[in-house]
């Protein structure tokens, strides 16, 4: 082959990379220390925000998220600044209501964001429609994304028509969002010779935590892959992207040559090699290859969440009996991807399940709410047997789910009053009420600031807890003000607190 096709490369170091590897701790101003060498660097894009990094600012670093985009946007001025938008969840884990929607989306593109990548964890268009056209209304680049997953269900011909419903709404490109690591090299390159079929660019994003990541990335460009998701070398593999030096010398002199310059990509990652030592990074994440994902499909992030959910209950022996448990439950789920907030729904009904020794004998807010259908339209239906159980005789909710929701954002507006300096606050405050308020207080002296010290990720010194026979107080839940749920159970839910 001697035609040339450069294939491109956006970057997630400032986004993905360090939400896989540090709990999306890293500062602005390690940021901003290197941002304008990144910007010469020539990627077609770079992932700046969005996903875990929106309320991760606010939470644990306090720092204003819109300030962080702003601040980015003024000193990266040639590559565009792309994000990861979770459809009608936004940036959060529950479905918001269109006004908060639109506004959210207004903002991010008038604070700098240039391509928007829309998924929703069951693959439900329905739940992708509003952010879509928001985006296109603000002039954004609209990436539509195909949460890649694998089941009896999930096969290339659903993946085709999936691709093609998004193009209909209106996608001007095409993601591949294979958050797991599963995507086999074969897979990947038949997997993007259909979705190329479809007329739009395609992208490929995954991750390492398999080992297949570079090697599919590979067979995905012979395909014709348009765009491919690296990270600078010390934040890359693990649980992250693969990195993108490696990369660029496998292609340099190929037709596929990417055309960056490998010196200055290796200038940024001698600065990421220095700032890493700052922050804590859990040795699961950096592990190597986990074979727990090609066994179970399982996410490795989600497996160090289930482990630690089991060490709060003094059960930590009972780990490889809920990695038995949570294929189980998904398919009785309809075979969502575990992407978030589905694989926190997922993982944590199957630990219930294994410490109460019987299948749904307590059964999470979450999955309730998501059996009637309030978090959107799974790939196939759920088990007749968990129906059962949640809906009795009733039949589950048949209309998108934020249909059901009231207008949010004035409400918001009311409640938040004068700690609110700006339209961005108040959007904050509707999509994370706790965290926001705090920020804010904190923001005006009202409360303490987060120490220094806590702000990196290092874990406190160990304590030890009281056991206490099957306590469930260790999950919180997130959607207990979302539609329907359970007011009797209010603490059966699927989130890990902290």
């Amino acid at each position: 082959m001697s035609e040339k096709r450069p294939v491109k490369i956006t970057d997630t170091t400032f986004r993905d990379a360090h939400q896989s590897l540090m709990a999306t701790r890293m500062k602005t101003v390690h940021m901003l220390e290197v941002a304008e060498l990144m910007d010469n660097i020539g990627f077609h894009s770079m992932e700046v925000w969005g996903g875990a990094t929106f309320d991760s600012c606010m939470r644990f670093l306090d720092e204003d998220p819109w300030q962080r985009l702003r601040l980015l946007r003024k000193t990266i001025k040639k590559t565009k600044l792309q994000m990861l938008l979770r459809g009608q969840n936004l940036v959060g884990y529950r479905h918001y209501a269109d006004d908060v929607v639109d506004a959210f989306v207004s903002r991010a593109v008038a604070a700098g964001i240039d391509i928007i990548r829309i998924f929703d964890a069951l693959n439900d268009p329905r739940n992708m429609a509003r952010a879509m056209a928001a985006a296109r209304r603000e002039g954004a680049h609209v990436q539509a994304t195909i949460s890649y997953t694998l089941s009896p269900y999930h096969n290339l011909d659903l993946f085709e028509t999936n691709a093609r419903r998004l193009v209909e709404m209106g996608a001007d490109s095409i993601a591949i969002k294979d958050m797991a690591g599963l995507i086999s090299p074969f897979d990947a390159f038949e997997l993007v010779s259909r979705l190329k079929k479809v007329g739009v660019p395609v992208q490929l994003h995954s991750h390492y935590t398999s080992g297949m990541a570079s090697m599919s990335y590979l067979k995905a460009i012979e395909a014709g892959v348009d765009v491919v998701d690296t990270a600078c070398a010390p934040l890359a593999m693990g649980t992250s992207q693969p990195p993108t030096e490696s990369l660029v010398a496998a292609l340099r002199g190929t037709p596929y040559d990417t055309g960056l310059d490998l010196e200055m990509i290796t200038k940024a990652s001698e600065f990421f090699k220095g700032i890493k030592k700052l922050y804590y990074i859990p040795p699961e994440a950096t592990g190597g290859v986990d074979t727990d994902v090609l066994v179970y499909q399982i996410p490795g992030g989600m497996i160090s969440n289930l482990a630690s959910q089991l060490a709060q209950q003094k059960a930590a022996h009972l780990l490889p009996e809920v990695l038995r448990e949570v294929p189980r439950v998904r398919a009785d789920l309809g075979y969502p991807p575990l992407v978030t907030p589905t694989s926190q729904i997922v993982g944590s009904q199957a630990v219930v399940n294994v410490l109460l020794g019987e299948r749904y004998k307590m059964i999470s807010t979450e999955v309730k709410n998501y059996v009637r259908g309030l978090y959107g339209r799974p790939t196939t239906a759920v088990s007749d047997e968990l129906k059962q159980k949640v809906l009795g005789g009733e039949a589950p909710v048949e209309v998108r789910p934020a249909d059901l929701l009231p207008p949010q954002m004035e409400a918001a507006r009311a409640e938040i009053g004068d700690l609110a300096e700006s339209e961005e606050d108040v959007i904050s405050y509707a999509l994370f009420p706790q965290v926001a308020e705090s920020f804010f207080r904190r923001r005006r002296g009202l409360e303490p600031p987060i120490p220094e010290e806590d702000k990196c990720g290092f874990p406190a010194a160990a304590k030890p807890a009281a056991c206490r026979e099957a306590d469930l107080s260790f999950i919180y839940t997130v959607d207990s003000g979302l539609l329907l749920a359970d007011e009797e159970d209010p603490e059966q839910a699927a989130y890990p607190a902290g």
